[in-house]
């Protein structure tokens, strides 16, 4: 277990900047996959090939025919399949840790005080970090579909305790048998129940990021909308959105220039100054 140190160390600090559904997708992948692997799974696989026998004692013939059964190692291929898929987790640690650090060389506030963070001290995720976070998710996906469609097309989901060969140098079609195939099967359906729950707990956190940030722009649009209907409802009357509450007319209802409003108050006001111009 001691060359997985490395790579848990780096997943625990992914795991810092993750939502909630990828703190168990990451426990899913430290308990039911890398620690049964190097516990278990390892020990299973130990004898695989001298184990192996023939009904034949031609050279080269039992090589031949456990490298026709087996083109890959199972627990290599299980190595292959935890690497690739963490390496996304990885490049997105690493691009969270990359912003972090040029907010710091941009504003010269210390990790707690960049935007980036909330007042907590988490990772946001918005913006360039919402991004590179569901493109790792989604890769993440694509890779458990992919290992296993691989793992099905190379040796399916189970080991049968006899296997035919024919190839050369054989003298002709001969019996293989391998050892412990129902507990080696058994192993195999365990991790590949770990690696299907690993993919729905992948759909899960699409689908509850995809929902968090649907909701954010609802708040968001909601409250832009309250703080437009609260301008127009405090538009003084002198803007043109207003109403003008100066507006004038005359005994029939029609309307009357300010003008000219101004003008006949002018005469009601100085009478006097009327009469001796006439």
């Amino acid at each position: 277990m001691g060359e997985w140190h490395l790579l848990g160390r780096l997943l625990e600090s992914a795991q810092e900047h993750s939502t909630e559904v990828g703190k168990v997708w990451l426990t899913v992948l430290f308990i039911f996959r890398i620690l049964v692997l190097g516990a278990a799974a390892e020990k299973v696989w130990g004898d695989e090939q001298s184990n192996f026998s023939c009904d034949t004692k031609q050279p080269g013939c039992q090589s031949v025919c456990y490298d026709q059964t087996f083109p890959i190692s199972h627990v290599r291929f299980w190595v292959l399949q935890i690497i690739f898929v963490s390496t996304p987790s990885l490049v997105y640690l690493g691009h969270v840790l990359h912003l972090v650090r040029k907010e710091e060389r941009e504003r010269g506030l210390s990790a707690a005080g960049t935007p980036l963070r909330d007042p907590w001290g988490r990772i946001r995720l918005r913006g360039a970090v919402l991004q590179t976070y569901l493109c790792n998710v989604v890769f993440k996906a694509l890779l458990e579909v992919g290992f296993i469609l691989g793992q099905y097309l190379l040796y399916g989901f189970g080991l049968k305790p006899l296997y035919t060969c024919s190839r050369w140098p054989c003298p002709n079609a001969v019996n293989c048998y391998i050892s412990r195939p129902t507990e080696k099967t058994i192993f195999i359906l365990f991790m590949l129940a770990a690696a299907c729950l690993s993919l729905l707990l992948n759909v899960v956190e699409v689908c509850h990021v995809l929902r968090a940030k649907c909701s954010r722009a609802g708040r968001g649009s909601q409250a832009e909308s309250e703080v437009l209907a609260e301008a127009e409802v405090e538009t003084p009357a002198h803007l043109p959105g207003g109403k003008h509450s100066s507006d004038h007319r005359d005994p029939k209802g029609h309307p009357v220039q300010p003008h000219l409003c101004q003008a006949g108050q002018a005469q009601s006001k100085h009478p006097r100054e009327m009469v001796i111009q006439q």
